[in-house]
C-alpha cells in the first residue's frame, strides 16, 4: 500500500490486515524512529554524511499486530514521540539518504518474508516488494488530506498542514533514492469521497480479484 501523507494508508492498511487476519507493517514508522533517534542525539540533519553514519547504530523493534502496532528504538517505546511535529518536519531529509533506505529496506524485506502481511509506505510496490501479489496506490485531494491530518494533530490548522504536505510531497517524489511513485501494476484508489469502511471494502474487493 503506497501513497502520500493523509491518503488514508495507515487506517486502511490496519483495517485490511485485521479483516484478513494478517500482520501489519508501517514502514514510515521506521523512518520516523530513525529520525527521532537522531534528533535526540543532535545529529546534523542538514548533513547527509552525518545521517548516514548515525543510521547504523539504533536498534529498531517493530510489532506487527494491526490492533496494537509498536515501535521501539534501543528498547525504548517510541510510538508517541515519532508522531511529533518535529519528527514530521525532519523525516523527509532522513529518509532521502540512500544509506538509511538501504538499511531499512533490508529490515522491511526480512519482516515481510515471515509470512502474510499488509505493508504501507511510499516505495513498497516499486522497491521493497515489487513482486507483491496486490499493490494499491491511495490518493486523495490536497484538501481532504489536510483535513484528515489536522484532525489527528493538536495545535495546527488545515492551511498549515496543506502547506506541510505539499512540501513533503515534493521532497518525497523528487528524492534520488526510491522516490514516491505508483508502481505500474498498482491499482489506484482515490479516497477523497470515501469513508474508512468504504476504502477498506474497496481494497478487499481488489484483493479478492487479484489474489
Amino acid at each position: 500500500m503506497d501513497g502520500p501523507s493523509g491518503s488514508g494508508k495507515s487506517s486502511a492498511s490496519r483495517g485490511v490486515a485485521r479483516a484478513l487476519g494478517l500482520r501489519y507493517l508501517d514502514t514510515g514508522a521506521m523512518y520516523r524512529a530513525i529520525t527521532w533517534w537522531m534528533l535526540q542525539r543532535g545529529v546534523d540533519l542538514a548533513d547527509p554524511g552525518a545521517i548516514a553514519a548515525g543510521a547504523i547504530d539504533p536498534i529498531l523493534t517493530l510489532g506487527t499486530d494491526p490492533d496494537a502496532p509498536t515501535v521501539a528504538v534501543d528498547g525504548v517505546d517510541a510510538a508517541g514521540p515519532i508522531r511529533t511535529a518535529e519528527v514530521t518536519a525532519a523525516v523527509s531529509a532522513v529518509s532521502a539518504v540512500p544509506e538509511v533506505r538501504r538499511r531499512l529496506v533490508a529490515e522491511q524485506r526480512e519482516i515481510i518474508g515471515s509470512g502474510g502481511i499488509v505493508v504501507e509506505g511510499r516505495d513498497i510496490g516499486t522497491v521493497v516488494a515489487p513482486d507483491a501479489v496486490v499493490k494499491i496506490y491511495l490518493t486523495a485531494s490536497a484538501d481532504a488530506r489536510a483535513l484528515r491530518r489536522t484532525a489527528e494533530l493538536t495545535g495546527t490548522t488545515v492551511e498549515v498542514q496543506r502547506a506541510a504536505m505539499a512540501r513533503r510531497d515534493t521532497l518525497d517524489s523528487t528524492r534520488k533514492a526510491d522516490p514516491l511513485a505508483k508502481a505500474a501494476d498498482a491499482v489506484e484508489l482515490d479516497t477523497t469521497a470515501l469513508n474508512l469502511e468504504e476504502v477498506i471494502a474497496e481494497i478487499l474487493r481488489v484483493i479478492k480479484e487479484k489474489a
